[in-house]
């Protein structure tokens, strides 16, 4: 009996995750059709391998001086290839004063979504 609920517990879960993460990236696919940047911050190499139409690379790591002049109201979508790296820079983006932000997941997710 216990290990049916920790089954159906743990299903559950994943199910929830699924959804989540398919409306995250449907909510960007919106905004970007409404004109928001598009902010790949994977490393330079990962978008060499493939990366969205019309999307800029900013890796995490080179995040500062990439949006140092960009107006704190834009419109950006930012993705990663989990959706964790573009969290932190919506996490760091917010902390700047940025107010119109979107973390749209994963790229494989975007793709998927789309």
């Amino acid at each position: 009996m216990k290990t049916t609920l920790v089954i159906t517990a743990l299903c559950a879960s994943l199910t929830c995750g699924i959804a989540q993460a398919s409306e995250r990236a449907e909510t960007g696919w919106e905004w970007i059709e409404q004109g928001a940047l598009i902010v790949d911050v994977r490393t330079p190499q990962e978008f060499a391998d493939g990366h969205l139409d019309n999307a800029i690379n900013y890796p995490l790591s080179e995040i500062e001086q990439h949006f140092a002049q960009l107006d704190k109201d834009t419109q950006i979508v930012l993705y990663c290839r989990s959706g964790n790296r573009s969290g932190q820079a919506y996490q760091w983006l917010e902390k700047q004063g940025f107010t119109n932000l979107h973390n749209a997941g994963g790229l494989v997710e975007m793709q998927q979504s789309k």
